[in-house]
């Protein structure tokens, strides 16, 4: 579940431009090699990328550039409670360490020594002008907001609260639920429901029929590397009494597999849209449809 530092090793040359990785990494591990894996991939002379996808684990905790990451983007929706979804709003910042500085977009904000603000456009190194260089601003201030509010405390509290709770509800799902590699995970796990005897049941229908409970389904099929994956994410604002009651549920639901496999090859039952024809969707989809 972790990154093979020999076979990374191997892999690494003079052609290698940078490697993107989050930590912890999507199976919710931390990668307890990262200063080895930073230091072989600036040996190589690339750049290390962190995807933020999984700062709620260790924000407030522990500092990416500290891992030796080069790069950092954060998604804002993740881990500083923006809303996402629907194809948007989001918001994603970039930060740099100082030698990358140089490439950023133009203008660069400058602030002088009498706390003015300006935009310098002479920065030779940047790649130049891109489109809505300020971000999504809407999104930014909720995040500045959020972040005003908790401080740095109460950022490390949630991160510390969102490692606790995916380990109870790990805990709680055994021994039915085995996870896909044991251990002390962080914010998330993913289960491999090819072990949890489910029958013939797939994570599809597992996913859609906790619809019918009013569950958010979870994220199945991913990451590619667990067979038959869900991907468990309670974050930290979820309390003990959620976190049991999602546990009984997803134990009725396994279950109903086995007793009544219909019922799961069938749902959701109780939403408004029934489910779909997935690959008469995937193959002839229709884009645009003429009313009236």
């Amino acid at each position: 579940g972790l990154v093979d530092l020999a076979k990374l090793k191997e892999a690494l040359n003079d052609q290698v431009a940078g490697l993107m990785m989050t930590n912890p990494n999507t199976l919710g591990l931390f990668e307890k090699d990262i200063l080895e894996i930073a230091e072989a991939v600036h040996e190589a002379g690339g750049q290390l990328y962190y995807d933020g996808a999984n700062l709620n684990a260790i924000a407030g905790v522990a500092r990416p550039g500290d891992m030796g990451f080069d790069v950092v983007h954060i998604n804002l929706h993740k881990t500083f409670s923006t809303p996402h979804g629907g194809g948007g709003p989001g918001g994603g910042p970039v930060g740099v360490k100082e030698h990358l500085i140089p490439f950023l977009p133009k203008p660069h904000v400058e602030k002088n020594s009498d706390g003015v603000y300006s935009l310098d456009q002479k920065n030779k190194d940047s790649i130049g002008a891109v489109s809505g260089f300020w971000g999504n601003f809407g999104i930014l201030v909720r995040a500045y907001v959020y972040l005003r509010h908790h401080g740095l405390s109460g950022i490390r509290n949630n991160s510390e609260m969102a490692v606790l709770n995916a380990n109870y509800l790990k805990a709680l799902l055994q021994p039915e639920f085995p996870p896909a590699y044991p251990g002390t995970c962080m914010h998330e796990f993913v289960l491999n429901l090819k072990k949890a005897d489910t029958g013939d049941q797939r994570a599809m229908g597992v996913a859609k029929r906790l619809l019918d409970y009013g569950v958010h389904a979870p994220t199945v099929y991913f990451p590619l590397v667990v067979p038959e994956a869900a991907m468990i994410e309670p974050t930290e604002s979820e309390t003990p009494e959620t976190l049991r009651n999602f546990s009984s549920i997803m134990k009725r639901v396994r279950e109903e597999c086995v007793e009544n496999p219909a019922i799961i090859e069938g749902a959701p039952w109780e939403t408004p849209v029934r489910k779909l024809d997935e690959v008469t969707a995937a193959r002839n989809p229709v884009l645009i449809e003429t009313v009236g």
